[in-house]
């Protein structure tokens, strides 16, 4: 009798070669999923929006909340538009060669040194640092675009070529934010943000590039995850950061309890349904994509929130309790419309399940005259959402299956 062969062990991959041709990915690939670069690339992004949500917390407990969510949007607004950029031109185009790494690293020192910025950004109006890290993202990705021009031929490198005229001609108008009067930053910054997202819209008129949508559905399910995440790690820090420095157990266990059952809420009404089904064409994938803008920001602003809620249950933040309550209920409110617009409505049936989010929504922003009670009341709200959503879902199903 001859004892069985061990199966053989998996050769390990090959390191990847220096350059391949940058040509386009199939659309209809199969098995495509996020990289340990793409993953890497998110964590590191993470931490200039971790930066944001300092920034917006230390101006909304000094009582300067206009100020600070108007810097806040600014400056989330260029963290979430270079990953925007990156994201959807490796999901077209990642060849993974070895210069195709480096000008990503490139990418997430250009960051960092963004994230660096932005405490001057807040504090000072000093954007400098912000801008530079935006020129050193901006460039390596103008290298992709040209790279990927090289490599192809016709309306596809018109395509390629256009995206990379497009983000250097960007970049130069925000200069603006460095030379300009600081009353005109906010009209410039507008004006900028719609040029950025025409970008996409005029470069493509060419030819649509070959983005993943199942891949593109994964990696935004992903960066939600990890901003998610990033709100749990800044709202334990407050609450550890209070209790060790006040004896507060009494007001700060109703923050603690609420914003986790918000933060638990809204990764299940993310992902409750798989959207890459709905992403069929550039109109339905690019609303979706920047719509992302007010659920990335909202869902780290969330954090921000209850760090301004401990600090004003401790006395250390100089804001009436209704106002701290706002900050957590409102980003939270915004999120919760705005997933619904975009994910849950696709795959809801009759009035009653389209119902559900957005009365929600107005429920949680009602919590907020709760007071030491709001951020609790919003959580259990937006639990009980989750619950009446499972409920609607399950007994649509059992009707179907009748019929």
């Amino acid at each position: 009798m001859t004892s069985a062969m061990p199966a053989p062990r998996p050769r390990p991959s090959a390191p990847p070669p220096p350059l391949r041709p940058m040509v386009a990915r199939g659309r209809e690939e199969p098995h495509r999923a996020a990289t340990p670069l793409e993953l890497f690339f998110d964590l590191c992004f993470v931490v200039a929006v971790a930066q944001a949500g300092v920034g917006l917390v230390h101006a909304v407990a000094e009582g300067h909340a206009g100020e600070g969510v108007l810097n806040y949007a600014m400056v989330f607004f260029a963290v979430w538009w270079a990953w925007m950029n990156f994201t959807w031109f490796a999901s077209a185009y990642d060849n993974d060669d070895a210069l195709y790494r480096v000008v990503t690293l490139l990418q997430i020192a250009g960051v960092l040194v963004l994230a660096a910025g932005v405490s001057k950004a807040f504090e000072d109006h000093q954007f400098l640092a912000v801008w530079l890290g935006y020129l050193i993202m901006r460039l390596a990705l103008i290298t992709q675009w040209l790279r990927a021009a090289a490599s192809t031929t016709g309306a596809e490198r018109r395509t390629a070529l256009r995206y990379a005229g497009g983000v250097a001609l960007c970049q130069v108008g925000w200069l603006g934010l460095l030379v300009l009067p600081e009353g005109a930053r906010p009209w410039t910054f507008l004006v900028m943000a719609v040029a950025e997202m025409a970008v996409p819209t005029l470069a493509e008129r060419a030819r649509t590039t070959p983005w993943h949508p199942h891949h593109i559905a994964e990696r935004y399910g992903l960066f939600t995850i990890i901003v998610l995440g990033e709100t749990i790690a800044a709202a334990t820090v407050a609450v550890k950061s209070a209790l060790d420095e006040n004896d507060a157990l009494g007001e700060l266990l109703p923050i603690a309890v609420g914003g986790l059952l918000l933060v638990f809420a809204a990764w299940w009404i993310y992902f409750v349904v798989p959207i890459h089904g709905h992403l069929r064409s550039n109109r339905q994938a690019f609303l979706w994509g920047y719509g992302h803008y007010l659920v990335f920001g909202s869902a780290a602003a969330i954090g921000a929130g209850i760090e301004v809620a401990v600090e004003q249950a401790v006395g250390k933040a100089h804001l009436s309790e209704t106002a701290a309550s706002a900050a957590v209920t409102i980003p939270a409110a915004v999120y919760l419309l705005t997933v619904w617009l975009l994910h849950a409505r696709h795959f809801k049936v009759g009035l009653a399940q389209q119902l559900v989010l957005p009365v929600t929504a107005l429920a949680v922003l009602a919590c907020t005259v709760a007071g030491r009670w709001a951020v609790l009341a919003a959580g259990i709200v937006a639990t009980l959402a989750v619950a009446v959503g499972v409920l609607l879902t399950a007994r649509t199903a059992r009707a179907r299956g009748a019929a």
